[in-house]
């Protein structure tokens, strides 16, 4: 019997298949590549000077939104301080509260959007707070009064948090029109975000002027 292997001709039929698979995929990445933008953002302040810690986040004009995943996160206790100090989520993320210091803390929350307590602990707590609402979530500690963070809680994944620069950057934004709204934990006027519209195609930029109240001194 002979097992030798017969080497693989590529007739024609198959020349053609070869080809038109790889076209296939390249033509798929190209369309994948296309469809996905990213979002450059900018915010100063009224005088000029750049902002950290603000908030922008895109919701289609359709008002279309994909389907939320599960997702987690953590807000620390540092030496009296959370960190970070301000945090933004999508709605129904679980949020875990680590205690780093070596005394207990007491994590609260009087908002609308999310009323809990932590009670006294260290360490991690056993179960996570998930956030299924969205809005503004100021948080603070029984123990230490000098202790606060801002949670921003948004439906749609698409969000970012300026730097010291004051730039951030929405990445994987699907070619659309958005609604890009703002926000800061000193914004003056809280009831009224500043917002805008925009098409995102490619690399988009985006920019805000917000007013902000003077900053409170540690």
């Amino acid at each position: 019997m002979n097992t030798t292997a017969r080497p693989f001709i590529c007739n024609g039929k198959h020349r053609k298949r070869a080809l038109l698979a790889t076209a296939v995929l390249a033509l798929g990445c190209h369309f994948a590549s296309a469809s996905a933008a990213s979002l450059q953002i900018s915010v100063i302040d009224q005088t000029g000077a750049p902002v950290r810690d603000a908030v922008v986040y895109a919701t289609p004009v359709s008002g279309k939104l994909p389907a939320a995943k599960p997702a987690a996160a953590i807000i620390d206790q540092i030496k009296r301080k959370f960190v970070p100090m301000v945090s933004v989520v999508q709605t129904g993320t679980a949020i875990t509260f680590p205690n780093k210091d070596n005394f207990e803390h007491d994590v609260y929350s009087f908002s609308p959007a999310k009323k809990f307590e932590l009670h006294l602990y260290h360490g991690v707590p056993a179960n996570p707070v998930v956030f299924d609402k969205p809005g503004v979530v100021v948080m603070g500690c029984n123990i230490h009064d000098s202790m606060v963070a801002y949670l921003l809680v948004v439906d749609t994944p698409w969000f970012a948090k300026t730097d010291a620069s004051g730039h951030a950057t929405i990445d994987n934004l699907p070619a659309d029109s958005y609604r890009l709204t703002a926000w800061h934990y000193r914004l003056v006027d809280t009831h009224a975000l500043p917002a805008q519209t925009t098409a995102v195609s490619a690399d988009t930029k985006a920019s805000f002027r917000l007013n902000l109240s003077a900053q409170t001194p540690e």
